[in-house]
């Protein structure tokens, strides 16, 4: 879809909630059953009560390790040989159950993830994207415009996963075949026909993932370009596709020849430094404070915040344009940082974009402005006080 049909669809999406959350064994929750019934959910609690925990399990109804990117055995409640999150979800398909389950092998003792979708095991689990997207936000990421490149292509391609299921599979496939390439570069290899298939696919995924990065980068320029001014300044996003200038603009087949040629080009130098030095997976996405005309990682610790903010707003809008139905958005520790002008406003904005949100704080008095419009629970020790 491009920009200007993403626009078009605005507003028309089907409103997507979580309904129903029920939790065992995860984290600091033995147990846990929550009946849903606001847009707006407020956790609060003291630190340490469980407020980010119970949102790691909703994140862990989509692909992916979830906010915390944790190993699994770290998300059993001490001891436990595994644990279960289970939703109900309505949204444009009508009510559907989502359950992601991990239990460890009881001979070797590694944790293996089920998905189920109403009862039905899953094939892979992006399938949990036909009925719900994810957004987050949390203080990990608040040194997201000055930490390293990884962060930020870790979050782009987020992004895209949310408009794109298939990209996550292929970003999995790439860096498979890259570690591949790496191993027989470093043991000496020198079997040709088995670098060129490896380099092909590497060639292929590459580009892929590549255009799929710059389609999501020139629509959300698109979404904060049409948006009215808000408290949170507009971004101006830059992506470098870590292929070289221009290299996105010939046709795809030929993208992939000089990707392919170029990683055969380099196969010396990539076996002296130990990784490939060209690719993908060196891209990177800079963020600019558009009023300012000043990278955001040169921007004060509250407008970095703000376009962090400004940004998340700007992609569920895309999702919901996009997809046709709301994304699901939680937002830890959110209004910590906001002055009541600025709260109040954000409120107003997720309000308006007719989401469901998961939000977290240590004082509810954060949260006055909100009013009747949120159901208010509060965390204490794995448990609803």
């Amino acid at each position: 879809m491009d920009e200007t049909a993403a626009q078009d669809n605005a507003g028309a999406a089907v409103p997507v909630r979580l309904t129903e959350l029920r939790l065992v064994d995860f984290r600091n929750y033995a147990g846990l059953r929550l009946d849903l019934t606001g847009r707006f959910v407020v956790l609060c609690g003291e630190n340490g009560a469980g407020k980010t925990n119970l949102l790691e399990a909703v994140s862990l109804l989509s692909p992916g390790r979830g906010l915390r990117r944790a190993a699994y055995p770290e998300m059993a409640r001490g001891g436990a040989s595994g644990f279960a999150v289970r939703a109900g979800v309505e949204g444009a398909a009508g009510p559907v159950a989502l359950a992601t389950t991990v239990r460890a092998d009881a001979e070797t003792g590694s944790f293996a993830r089920q998905v189920k979708i109403d009862e039905t095991p899953a094939r892979t689990a992006d399938e949990l994207l036909d009925h719900l997207r994810i957004l987050w936000l949390t203080p990990a990421m608040d040194g997201l415009f000055t930490g390293p490149a990884g962060d930020r292509r870790r979050f782009l391609d987020r992004l895209v996963l949310t408009i794109d299921p298939a990209h996550g599979r292929r970003a999995a496939d790439y860096e498979r075949a890259m570690r591949s390439r790496n191993r027989l570069l470093a043991d000496g290899c020198r079997d040709e026909r088995w670098l060129e298939g490896i380099e092909a696919q590497m060639a292929e995924l590459g580009i892929a993932m590549a255009l799929a990065r710059r389609e999501l980068t020139g629509l959300l320029r698109a979404i904060v370009d049409a948006a009215d001014d808000t408290p949170f300044p507009k971004a101006d996003l830059v992506l470098s596709s870590g292929l070289g200038e221009d290299a996105l603009d010939r046709p795809a087949a030929d993208m992939e020849d000089a990707l392919r040629l170029s990683l055969a080009r380099s196969r010396f130098a990539d076996a002296a430094a130990g990784r490939s030095l060209e690719g993908p997976h060196r891209a990177d996405l800079a963020v600019f404070h558009r009023a300012k005309a000043m990278p955001a990682a040169l921007s004060s610790t509250g407008e970095q915040k703000a376009l962090l903010i400004g940004l998340i707003l700007a992609h569920a809008s895309l999702v919901s344009s996009m997809g046709g139905a709301t994304p699901v958005l939680l937002l830890d520790e959110i209004a910590a940082h906001l002055d009541a002008g600025r709260r109040a406003a954000l409120f107003d904005l997720i309000d308006g974009l007719g989401v469901q949100s998961f939000l977290t704080g240590t004082d509810p008095n954060l949260f006055e402005a909100l009013g009747s419009r949120a159901q208010h629970l509060t965390i204490r020790s794995g448990t609803l006080a």
